[in-house]
């Protein structure tokens, strides 16, 4: 069987994304590596054992182009209303929150937020399959 560990974002700027997965998700910084060429941040918290790995390549100075596929991470929390006052009064612009539902039963409500590289979140609140 396979366990998924981690997933991987370039970023610009390391203190930057350091900062935003940490006041945003509570991450922190779980290990560092550091190379010649790029260094490998892995940041979790004590919620879940998979983690997001940031990769800065050194030198870089233009933003990365996003493209076309990639869609969006996804994280659950608690309560999607307190995290997201919590995040407007952070001021870091959280979209509204959707209520999506399915057969008249509520699948999923959530936000969506950017981080500094323009990366999409999705704040799921825990419910149904999203625990």
């Amino acid at each position: 069987m396979a366990k998924m560990i981690h997933s991987m974002i370039r970023v610009l700027d390391e203190a930057r994304s350091v900062e935003f997965y940490g006041k945003v998700f509570g991450l922190k910084v779980a290990d560092r590596i550091d190379f010649d060429t790029f260094t490998l941040i892995y940041m979790s918290n004590d919620e879940t054992g998979f983690e997001l790995e940031l990769t800065v390549n050194k030198g870089r100075t233009e933003p990365y182009d996003l493209g076309n596929g990639y869609g969006h991470l996804a994280l659950s929390v608690q309560e999607v209303e307190v995290e997201h006052k919590h995040l407007t009064e952070a001021g870091l612009n959280p979209g509204k929150i959707v209520e999506l539902n399915r057969d008249g039963k509520l699948l999923a409500l959530f936000f969506f937020i950017t981080d500094p590289d323009g990366y999409k979140i999705e704040v799921l609140q825990r419910h149904g399959r999203y625990l």
